[in-house]
């Protein structure tokens, strides 16, 4: 267990893992004692979630979250570095860990298809060792709070996908861990189960039960709609730790200009032409308009001065073309993760 509540609810140092490649049945043929192409899903990771906080691992596909559950969950040895969730080393004390967290991935195949709903949980409560005596009234618990004590007693075939997650998040919390593993909580969700998902995790998982969560995704909205802070996973190393004002403020030296002139200007040297598309024209080709040509251009200035915008201006200033309109333009999310996702992640 922590020893305080300062102490951290998952911590990880130099955490490293690599895989075999799977090899095609005419090579193993050809060559029985050749080893496949080495995989490195993990380099030496570092990560602290402290206790109470929604943490997002936020990456790409194959950038390494679910190797990085699966190790923390004791399900998977690392090949160097250490671990310790709720205070439990994951080499020496998988019961200790597996007793603290409870996992939930959007594998349907773990359940039984013919069994109803209830029947999955009571059967999982027996694999979990919770106590005969309370596993009915933990069930009937879990569906009313999951809300799914009306479908209870259909089959867990006949329920829709959202039903399914909700059956799965009651699951990992037969045994009431303090720590939930999330693995893309809402991959496959239409809009509004997924919106719910994301309030049920919000607000009953971590609000009202204080629950500590660690979360992998790469939907970049769900990330920065429910975590407290992020990690950015690439290519199996931590590139930056965060929360989303932290990482907005990365690239706060990173100006974009939207700008509609009335004809084109060769703006070469003073920053970097993003994009000169006028609503859908394209290359920047003149737009008739009720009043005028437009050409639409984005520009970057990455100095950290006014004097890149000062050239700006000056350009525009005597350049012959009439600016329409000038407005700065502030990053997306995705202009944000995408720089943190790209390699070195150095704004």
């Amino acid at each position: 267990m922590p020893r305080s509540p300062h102490d951290p609810a998952v911590f990880t140092r130099g955490l490293c893992k690599s895989f075999s490649s799977r090899r095609k049945i005419s090579e193993l043929i050809r060559h029985p004692f050749t080893k496949g192409r080495k995989i490195v899903a993990l380099q030496g990771v570092d990560l602290e979630v402290r206790q109470g906080e929604i943490f997002g691992l936020l990456g790409p596909n194959g950038a390494g979250k679910t190797t990085l559950l699966k190790i923390l969950s004791s399900l998977v040895l690392p090949d160097a570095g250490e671990a310790r969730v709720n205070g439990c080393d994951i080499m020496q004390d998988e019961m200790g860990v597996r007793r603290a967290i409870g996992y939930v991935t959007s594998d349907e195949r773990s359940f039984y298809w013919r069994l109803s709903g209830r029947q999955n949980l009571i059967f999982f409560a027996r694999l979990f060792h919770v106590p005969a005596a309370i596993i009915s009234e933990r069930v009937d618990s879990l569906l009313r709070r999951v809300e799914l004590q009306a479908k209870g007693n259909e089959p867990f075939s006949a329920f829709s996908s959202g039903m399914k997650q909700r059956l799965a998040i009651a699951r990992a919390l037969l045994h009431d861990p303090p720590i939930l593993f999330l693995d893309e909580p809402t991959r496959s969700l239409d809009p509004v189960t997924a919106r719910h998902i994301r309030e049920f995790i919000r607000d009953k998982l971590a609000g009202e039960g204080g629950k500590t969560i660690l979360m992998a995704t790469h939907n970049l909205h769900e990330a920065a709609g429910l975590c407290h802070r992020m990690a950015i996973l690439n290519r199996g190393q931590v590139r930056r730790v965060g929360r989303l004002d932290e990482f907005r403020a990365l690239f706060a030296a990173h100006r974009t200009y939207r700008i509609d002139l009335d004809r084109q200007v060769n703006l070469e040297g003073v920053g970097r032409l993003v994009s000169d598309n006028a609503d859908g024209e394209e290359n920047g080709a003149p737009r008739d308009t009720a009043d005028s040509h437009r050409v639409r251009l984005l520009v970057e200035l990455d100095q950290d001065s006014d004097g890149a915008l000062s050239a700006l201006m000056a350009r525009l200033a005597t350049s012959g073309a009439r600016v329409l309109e000038f407005t700065r333009q502030e990053p997306s999310l995705e202009d944000i993760f995408d720089r943190l996702f790209s390699e070195g992640s150095t704004p």
